[in-house]
């Protein structure tokens, strides 16, 4: 099947499912798991050059799902009840169809992840990070939700939702598109992500706007993700450096930040600390 008759026939199948199973809009937000604190901190983990190029440009780069290592994003899992139920409605094509979903919809799908915790992650300052010269951005779900400019084009269609950890082939992923891309293996556990997500499944969706105030920039879509605008001081709460990184380094970012007028605290990460006695 070609990608555009899969794409014709996934429109004609999304109103077909929302007919036979009742997959509304307002059912696929009853999956989408908010932090139930809007206040809720949240890290991301990356190197310098990284952190200089969201300044620099005032964006957040959100990838395209098919770049993403996980060769299980956007699959679906479903108990045996539930299969038997699928098959009955759409019996000839189930396994291609299921087959084909997430190849083809994670082309469409772009998504920037975050690390839900109250405090630093020594785990994913290793992960992520392949030198000293790393950066954490501490900021909040609020801000998170509040930080995309107002004027973007993209701005009402992110949803941000907590990352839900199940077992394939045991537990239920709900038959939607969207709420494919907030469901990762139990192995991935201790990310606890919260992901951003926005689709541009549509033509009408990658269109230059008729409006001039929500006109996408020339280069925000790239072949492996977009690039989304933002206002740093509301998603910025706090700067961290690496725990193995020098003070230089340090005074270096506090520099940079003063140079791009920038209100936000620059810490050298409380892994660095001493013990007390």
């Amino acid at each position: 099947m070609s990608k555009k008759d899969f794409i014709i026939r996934l429109k004609n199948k999304n109103e077909y499912m929302i007919k036979s199973l009742g997959i509304t809009e307002a059912y696929k937000n009853k999956f989408i798991e908010k932090p139930k604190d809007e206040n809720a901190k949240i890290w991301r983990y990356l190197d310098f050059t990284k952190f200089i190029s969201i300044l620099d440009r005032k964006v957040l780069f959100f990838v395209r799902a098919d770049r993403l290592s996980d060769k299980f994003e956007g699959s679906y899992s479903f108990p045996k009840d539930i299969v038997s139920l699928i098959k009955k409605i759409s019996p000839h094509d189930f396994k291609e169809w299921f087959r084909l979903l997430p190849k083809y919809t994670s082309e469409f799908m772009y998504v920037n992840c975050w690390c839900l915790g109250k405090y630093e992650s020594s785990a994913m300052w290793k992960l992520y990070l392949k030198s000293d010269e790393g950066i954490a951005i501490q900021s909040t779900y609020k801000r998170l939700s509040e930080c995309f400019n107002k004027n973007s084009a993209y701005k009402e269609g992110i949803e941000i939702g907590k990352i839900k950890y199940i077992e394939y082939g045991k537990d239920l992923i709900p038959p939607n598109m969207y709420l494919s891309f907030l469901y990762k293996r139990k192995s991935f556990e201790h990310e606890k992500e919260l992901r951003a997500i926005i689709t541009l499944i549509s033509d009408e969706q990658i269109e230059e706007p008729k409006d001039k105030k929500n006109k996408k920039p020339e280069n925000d879509l790239t072949s492996s993700g977009i690039y989304i605008p933002i206002d740093l001081d509301i998603l910025i709460e706090k700067i961290y450096v690496s725990p193995t990184s020098e003070k230089w380094f340090k005074d270096l970012v506090e520099s940079i930040v003063r140079k791009y007028k920038l209100k936000m605290v620059v810490k050298q990460s409380d892994l660095s600390k001493d013990p007390v006695l």
